[in-house]
């Protein structure tokens, strides 16, 4: 998913991230922001990680996380530590989300309409899922959050067009292709952003605040030919 703009003297961005990821939903804010102030200097994509394929396939030792019950307090710990709003509850419910991959699908079926179609429909998810306590996991929830994004937005996002491209090989094909990016470029936590421009780049991994942002992009900026700033 990426605005596509041609200026070569922009600072490249890739947020890689995931519809389950709380800390990238707590950063939203400050991302918006930040989005707003430098418009005119980024190019950015959002390149979604599949974290969750299954709960026999998912073990995030960092965060002692390999069941359903264990994501609860991550997701109010992101809350206490943010200000965000995120209900860890859907974690202690029947029925918890069984994977992200019906999610970030959808959201690469938006994709095939625009850009800005994905964009408003991953917010919309995200919004479902941290504060609805939606489990995104099932389709019928996915083309409710599409048919409200279609309302919400009309001309961004076409609903019927939408459901028929949710179960196309094109929507599947381009959800590998960021599985492949994710795991080429080795990333295994989330939100971690790229910040590259004339071969040279920063990578920062896990929320940070407004300022760090502005921070990476001014070093971007900055930098003197021949020098690498990657952390």
């Amino acid at each position: 998913m990426e605005l596509s703009n041609h200026q070569a003297d922009r600072v490249k961005i890739v947020f890689y991230t995931d519809p389950l990821c709380c800390w990238s939903w707590a950063l939203q804010p400050h991302w918006q922001r930040f989005i707003e102030e430098f418009k005119d200097q980024i190019t950015y994509s959002y390149c979604l990680s599949g974290m969750i394929p299954d709960w026999t396939k998912y073990s995030d030792p960092f965060n002692a996380v390999s069941r359903p019950a264990q994501m609860g307090p991550i997701w109010m710990e992101a809350q206490h530590r943010t200000g965000a709003k995120i209900n860890d509850m859907i974690w202690s419910q029947e029925e918890p989300p069984s994977s992200s991959y019906p999610a970030c699908i959808a959201i690469k079926t938006a994709c095939l309409q625009s850009f800005e179609a994905s964009e408003r429909y991953m917010q919309a998810v995200w919004k479902a899922v941290m504060v609805d306590a939606l489990n995104i996991s099932k389709k019928d929830v996915l083309l409710e959050v599409a048919r409200g994004t279609s309302l919400l937005h009309p001309g961004i996002l076409d609903y019927d067009r939408f459901v028929g491209d949710y179960d196309a090989s094109q929507s599947r094909e381009a959800f590998r292709s960021d599985l492949r990016q994710v795991a080429y470029n080795r990333i295994g936590r989330f939100p971690t952003l790229t910040f590259t421009k004339s071969g040279k780049g920063l990578i920062m991994t896990g929320f940070r605040p407004y300022e760090a942002l502005v921070d990476a992009f001014n070093q971007l900026k900055q930098v003197s030919k021949g020098q690498s700033v990657y952390h």
